[in-house]
């Protein structure tokens, strides 16, 4: 092998190498690193990648001669960067793939599933924006929906550090709802819910706790996501009444004894949303559509 084959070919598992790596990172990383981050390095690795392969095919249609080898991996390589590019867009627009970081959705969900999530079904959202385009369908009742962490979620030190990560819950409560939680009985509009999907796994019921004079202050607190500094049993299996802001929606984990959710940090905002969680695809064994 020539040193030209050598270089070439190196070059060629080098740039292969690293697009793998970054769509794995893509797919598989934690959700706790910034989607930002991530996005930009896709982008980068398809631009170096395509902006080195073009060189190549000019300079073997200029007269350059390229050996069977080295032509072989350029046009595989210009089929690869083709498809991943394609991926990436699938990615960025229509799919997102959700990995499950701990066990507030059980059982619905288990820790380490991996999930595909439907990102323009609640409308497309810019790139590097909270804006979103082309709304197909407002969320409904018991959704599971993937958003950003809003702001209130995050500790001091996350949000001064600038964590950016993604959260999966079922959203219980639409704009206009009252919400109610009677020892751990989920109440929508003054009604038991019926909840088919609330689950709890400890069988203490901890009691209400008066700390506001009125129902105004109650609501004020809520939405300004002061719950979330107090401790658990204050507001876990009491709650409410509290209604849903226009463009809010109120979620909660399925295991109801085990999530940080809309009880403590307040409504979700509309712009926040991601999308609808659709299906898992990994363990095959719970291969199926999410409910």
């Amino acid at each position: 092998m020539t040193p030209r084959e050598r270089l070439f070919e190196t070059l060629f598992w080098t740039l292969a190498l690293a697009a793998v790596g970054v769509i794995g990172w893509k797919f598989f990383g934690s959700p706790d690193q910034p989607m930002e981050g991530k996005i930009v390095a896709v982008v980068a690795s398809f631009a170096v990648s395509a902006v080195l392969f073009r060189w190549l095919r000019r300079k073997a249609g200029a007269g350059g001669r390229l050996d069977h080898l080295t032509a072989e991996a350029v046009e595989w390589s210009d089929t690869g960067v083709s498809a991943v590019a394609l991926a990436f867009l699938i990615m960025a627009f229509l799919l997102q793939a959700f990995k499950i970081p701990s066990g507030s959705m059980q059982p619905t969900l288990q820790i380490g599933d991996h999930l595909f999530v439907n990102k323009f079904i609640y409308g497309t959202q810019v790139p590097f924006t909270l804006k979103r385009l082309w709304d197909l369908k407002p969320v409904r009742r018991f959704d599971v929906t993937v958003f950003l962490c809003p702001p209130k979620a995050l500790s001091e030190e996350e949000r001064n550090a600038g964590v950016k990560k993604d959260f999966i819950k079922r959203a219980v409560g639409i704009p206009g709802d009252v919400i109610e939680i009677k020892d751990k009985v989920l109440f929508i509009n003054g009604k038991p819910s019926g909840d088919p999907y609330g689950k709890f796994f400890h069988q203490t019921v901890y009691p209400r706790m008066d700390l506001w004079k009125t129902r105004e202050e109650y609501q004020k607190s809520w939405e300004a996501g002061e719950f979330a500094s107090l401790p658990a049993e204050t507001v876990r299996d009491n709650f409410g009444p509290v209604t849903v802001p226009e463009g809010g929606y109120f979620v909660l984990g399925d295991n109801r004894d085990g999530s940080f959710d809309s009880r403590f940090w307040g409504p979700l905002p509309h712009a926040y949303l991601k999308g609808r969680a659709w299906l898992v695809y990994w363990p095959f064994g719970r291969f199926g559509p999410i409910r």
